[in-house]
């Protein structure tokens, strides 16, 4: 079995974990009682789905040759797993691969900083993830395709709540629309990955994202313009997550995320 397959789906997967933990920091800090509780939820359907694309990955792994397996990681924690001839999990996938194993857009990582920041970085994933999972609904990875179209019932929700916080933001007080403003403004330099294919996406022949641009931004631009929000004018583009390249901000999140993990080795509940 070719490796394509696994670094694919660890792809998707890492979006999913990273984001879903990025969002979880709100818990208990929602500017109000209900807007905590739906950014909670929403950050346990990211979580939700990036175990679902662990276990396939964990499976896809658990079936490559002994010689494939040795070249997948280079976290010492997993190759140390991998000499013994041990198989993978889904835990080990998420808790014990280093900062250059993980393959999310640079997008997810970003901080919160404020409630307009958080807004604009889940409006521009949201938006691309609907398109993203209504192909991948599509896909010859029978276990892809159902991972897509159940998460794609949350994307849907996840899509139309950042969607109506991103316009009442920006039709709302001149603070708010400044604010908004601001944020959609730094964080659209990361939307360009999005859309980049990378090595991966190109080898496993599944949804080209690049193809996903035209519909991604004319739903952003609806939403903006409702919003009266400027589109930012394309410009240089940030990348090198979906390659391992990451900014500093991942390092922050797994040190807090796989602490337990690796701090207590094969501690169980």
């Amino acid at each position: 079995m070719s490796t394509n397959q696994l670094f694919y789906t660890l792809q998707i997967a890492d979006n999913a974990l990273i984001l879903g933990h990025r969002i979880s920091e709100w818990c208990g800090h929602g500017p109000i009682l209900e807007q905590d509780i739906a950014i909670t939820n929403t950050s346990l359907d990211h979580l939700g789905q990036a175990r679902s694309l662990y276990q396939h990955a964990a499976d896809l792994f658990n079936a490559l040759s002994s010689a494939e397996k040795t070249n997948c990681f280079a976290s010492a924690a997993l190759q140390a797993k991998i000499s013994k001839g041990e198989n993978l999990t889904e835990d080990d996938l998420a808790y014990l691969r280093d900062g250059w194993d993980f393959r999310n857009v640079l997008l997810v990582e970003q901080p919160n900083k404020d409630w307009a920041y958080t807004i604009a970085r889940s409006f521009f994933y949201d938006a691309y993830n609907f398109c993203f999972y209504t192909e991948l609904q599509k896909s010859k990875d029978s276990a892809l395709a159902a991972i897509a179209e159940k998460s794609l019932k949350e994307v849907t929700y996840h899509l139309r709540w950042s969607s109506e916080w991103v316009i009442r933001l920006g039709d709302g007080t001149d603070e708010s629309h400044a604010r908004i403003q601001e944020a959609i403004n730094s964080y659209w330099a990361f939307t360009g990955e999005l859309f980049e294919m990378s090595v991966v996406d190109k080898a496993a022949g599944e949804v080209d994202v690049n193809a996903l641009k035209p519909v991604w931004l004319q739903r952003v631009t609806t939403v903006l313009d409702e919003a009266t929000i400027t589109v930012p004018k394309d410009a240089w583009m940030h990348s090198g997550g979906k390659d391992g390249r990451h900014t500093e901000h991942l390092g922050y999140i797994l040190a807090e995320m796989q602490f337990m993990q690796r701090a207590y080795p094969n501690m169980e509940w």
